[in-house]
């Protein structure tokens, strides 16, 4: 592995409004993605809206772009992903060793995600352990998680941080998967009718468009807040932790 220098870190091709959080001195670093930036490329032309503004190699999963004069290409590996509408930690690695264990860690489900979330209504209870079965169907040539059927587990820990006052009665929700399937958290939102405020494959579309122009924004409101893991790297241990700050739309629906 070549030694980062804060030049590596400071000088990244970061797509529109991209943040980076973290870095660690293994080559281990987060962003905050916004709503509307892809996590990486999926057709050609894709780039100016994506995570890094360069080519993405989906053999491999990493981004891909010229260094400084007379130096090898730069590479990160993207090792999760968010639907384009869903802000939040997004991780990376500039060490391709590394990117596999962390990948690893991702597939045993040693890595701990929380996210916050805006819906409609109110939870029924404050505190509860959502657990459903899913499956996936194509439909109008797109695919769609739902729940009830299969034999997929979904876990959820939810949690109500605080509910609006105001019309609609919105709720603020945290949310900790305890798996992590496609679509997940929206469909277990939507099936207990606290559908995710601005979702328009799961959500009430009625309401969200009154929503839209009462409060004068389109968004998802789904954000991955945080995510922590140990990991082991070169024969030592390692502990990574990061958080997003929930983007001011959140206060500013919820007013």
């Amino acid at each position: 592995m070549t030694t980062l220098t804060e030049n590596f870190w400071s000088t990244l091709p970061l797509g529109r409004d991209v943040r980076l959080l973290i870095h660690d001195a293994n080559g281990l670093a987060a962003f905050d993605k916004p709503a509307g930036v892809l996590s990486h490329p999926n057709a050609g032309g894709d780039e100016p809206r994506s995570l890094l503004t360069v080519r993405y190699k989906l053999e491999g999963e990493f981004y891909e772009w010229v260094g400084e004069k007379g130096s090898p290409p730069r590479r990160l590996w993207l090792l999760n992903r968010l639907d384009s509408a869903t802000s939040g930690v997004i991780i990376v690695a500039a060490d391709e060793t590394l990117a596999t264990e962390i990948r690893a860690q991702f597939r045993r489900k040693q890595v701990r995600k929380v996210y916050q979330t805006l819906v409609f209504g109110t939870p029924r209870l404050p505190v509860e352990v959502w657990r459903d079965t899913m499956s996936a169907v194509k439909k109008s040539a797109q695919v769609r998680a739902v729940t009830g059927v299969g034999r997929i587990p979904a876990v959820c820990n939810m949690n109500l941080v605080r509910t609006g006052r105001s019309e609609p009665r919105v709720s603020l929700l945290r949310l900790e998967p305890t798996t992590g399937r496609s679509h997940q958290l929206r469909v277990q939102c939507s099936k207990r009718h606290l559908p995710i405020v601005g979702d328009q494959t799961y959500g009430d579309f009625q309401a969200n468009r009154a929503f839209a122009k009462l409060k004068k924004t389109k968004r998802l409101f789904l954000h991955s807040l945080t995510t922590q893991f140990d990991y082991e790297f070169k024969g030592q241990r390692h502990h990574f932790s990061v958080e997003a700050p929930l983007p001011e739309a959140f206060a500013e629906a919820m007013a």
